[in-house]
């Protein structure tokens, strides 16, 4: 049983194919942890617009993946590069979705034998 993930989105998106989840799940696994290095990087440097362009990218996948905090909290770094807020105010919530994300990519590596 998934602990830090939910695929119930993902198989009636496919129509149950398992094929296509398997896509969604590599696709998750290689592109998500990237995207999250861009977004670190622009809070690192404070380029609000980097960090909101990848934020706002992995949204979809998060909430597709079931991760519900780490959707809940992507949506506050969104919010936050909107007002060009400080770093410090922003930091925790990002380690928080850095943290889901890695244990559901561990998760699911394991899980997908990948």
């Amino acid at each position: 049983m998934a602990l830090h993930y939910n695929l119930a989105k993902v198989y009636a998106l496919s129509d149950n194919d398992p094929e296509f989840v398997l896509q969604i799940v590599t696709l998750f696994v290689t592109e998500v942890p990237e995207d999250l290095a861009e977004i670190k990087e622009g809070i690192k440097k404070k380029d609000h617009k980097h960090a909101y362009a990848y934020a706002h990218k992995i949204k979809p996948t998060l909430d597709l993946l079931g991760l519900k905090v780490a959707f809940e909290e992507i949506l506050q770094v969104e919010a936050w590069t909107k007002v060009e807020g400080e770093k410090k105010e922003i930091k925790e919530t990002f380690k928080s979705v850095k943290h889901q994300v890695e244990d559901a990519v561990k998760e699911l590596k394991k899980d997908f034998d990948l």
